[in-house]
């Protein structure tokens, strides 16, 4: 009699503990998402609780998301939101969401430093990838204490910058970044490369500045080693460099296709028609090709060069400047023809 009661008692408690079971499965560890592929979440430091939610709701299911808070609630997450870019599989049930946000397990990103001409717009690039913001960025970049740390100033600070693709973290700070940078930076600068540097006289800032120069003059790589060797050849000479990507520097004017006398009278350090030797910092984050074109510079006795008339991109070089003026007439009756002015 006592066994047929306690059966009377076992069989609805099971199936209530089976309830509750596959309830708790049905909220916790089916899959969260509804979509099929991969998604990523970015919280930053404006968000909290109710905004994470606006924007996982559109990512996962009803009961998902009710099982999501839940968690939230009975472990006090909504007091800790964690930054960073999370990213959801496909297959990753509610529980597993809810660890790797509470634990702040973020995927890095690869970001990509660009060939940017100033810091403002180095500032405004990296903006769209991190979630450090322009103004911090620029603020930091264009400030005299900040670059000092780093051991710059705000002219050669675009010199740290060495333009490969790099795993981040999102929401790195601007100072974790920016030691970064130092690290890649020096990494970059082999014993072998600093050694080449050695031997032109030059010191790493000076090979950047250089290279960035020649980067502006040509795209064309196979070309840069040729004008690195013009380049060297006049500072050696003491003669100004002479070189319209600084003037259009000094003028903040990008979108010049041509210049004229009246744009050499600018005044300002950056203008090699005015000044000899190389400018106070580079004039763009200098590409790799161009670092070590300037370092693997062919050694020639040109001084002069000026743009092919075919518009290929290519130049043509003179030791005279006789010699010189001819290339260049060349090219000024082909830019007249085509009505570039």
């Amino acid at each position: 009699m006592k066994r047929n009661k306690a059966k009377y008692y076992l069989i609805p408690a099971i199936a209530c503990l089976a309830g509750i079971v596959a309830i708790g499965y049905f909220y916790f560890f089916t899959t969260f998402l509804t979509l099929k592929e991969k998604q990523y979440v970015y919280i930053d430091d404006d968000d909290t609780v109710d905004s994470v939610y606006a924007k996982l709701e559109p990512l996962s299911s009803h009961h998902a998301m009710t099982g999501f808070r839940t968690l939230i609630r009975h472990f006090n997450s909504d007091e800790k939101i964690r930054t960073g870019r999370y990213a959801i599989e496909p297959g990753m049930n509610t529980v597993n969401t809810f660890r790797m946000i509470r634990n702040g397990q973020q995927e890095p990103i690869m970001l990509t430093i660009p060939e940017c001409r100033t810091m403002e717009q180095m500032a405004a690039r990296l903006s769209g990838k991190l979630m450090i913001d322009s103004t911090t960025i620029a603020n930091a970049l264009t400030d005299k204490a900040f670059c000092q740390q780093l051991g710059y100033d705000t002219c050669t600070i675009a010199c740290i910058f060495v333009p490969n693709t790099y795993e981040v973290y999102w929401n790195t700070s601007i100072d974790k970044f920016m030691s970064r940078m130092v690290k890649e930076h020096d990494k970059f600068w082999t014993s072998e490369r600093k050694q080449k540097a050695n031997d032109l006289g030059l010191s790493a800032n000076e090979v950047c500045t250089l290279a960035s120069i020649i980067d502006e003059e040509t795209a064309n790589n196979s070309e840069k080693p040729m004008i690195a060797g013009m380049y060297l050849n006049r500072l050696r000479i003491n003669m100004p460099l002479q070189a319209d990507p600084t003037v259009k520097f000094a003028l903040k004017d990008f979108a010049l296709k041509r210049i004229y006398h009246n744009h050499l009278e600018v005044k300002s350090p950056y203008n090699t028609y005015k000044n000899t030797g190389l400018p106070p910092g580079p004039i763009k984050v200098a590409s790799i090709q161009g670092i070590d074109a300037v370092l693997n510079r062919v050694a020639h006795n040109y001084i002069y060069m000026c743009a092919k008339e075919d518009f290929s991109g290519t130049h043509n070089f003179a030791s005279s400047y006789e010699e010189h003026l001819k290339n260049a007439a060349r090219y000024s009756k082909a830019l007249n023809e085509r009505g570039i002015k």
